[in-house]
């Protein structure tokens, strides 16, 4: 969030509603601190629309550059570092491949409002870069054991 949300308790809105949306004027976005679950945002639906109609002509903007010429692809390539720093750890091919991914990742989420796998996307690609930033941890990962050490029990009846 950045500095110039407002922020408050979840029970500011509940007992103080009317003087609590009413922040919502000077704040676009209105933090909720909720003890018992994850916090919440709170916005206009206007404001709501209007951030969801940014990203989508962001997205669709660079989709259409991604493809139009080779030397766009190039392009991108080159400011990659600059918007995600840890780039500079993956490997040529992976940066390639994290641009084309996050490309049709973007275009594919944005015609469905739905900017979740976005997000997941670009946490995987940084834990990828994470791992070649580290000598050890690659090697561990990439290296072949020559053990078996069975199968792996399902997460989900091990709780």
């Amino acid at each position: 969030m950045s500095a110039e949300n407002a922020a408050v308790n979840f029970s500011e809105l509940v007992n103080k509603n009317k003087q609590t949306l009413a922040r919502l004027k000077e704040s676009p976005r209105l933090l909720l601190h909720r003890r018992d679950g994850e916090d919440l945002v709170l916005t206009t639906a206007a404001r709501a629309e209007q951030d969801q109609t940014v990203v989508s002509a962001a997205t669709r903007m660079l989709s259409a550059m991604a493809r139009r010429e080779p030397g766009s692809m190039e392009l991108l390539l080159d400011i990659l570092p600059e918007a995600f720093p840890w780039v500079r750890f993956l490997p040529e091919p992976d940066v390639h491949a994290f641009a084309v991914e996050l490309v049709d990742t973007m275009r594919a989420a944005d015609s469905i409002g739905n900017n979740a796998s976005v997000a997941q996307l670009l946490i995987a690609w940084q834990h990828t870069a994470e791992v070649h930033s580290d000598p050890v941890l690659l090697s561990a990962l990439t290296t072949d054991h020559g053990a078996d050490y069975g199968s792996v029990p399902d997460p989900l009846d091990v709780r």
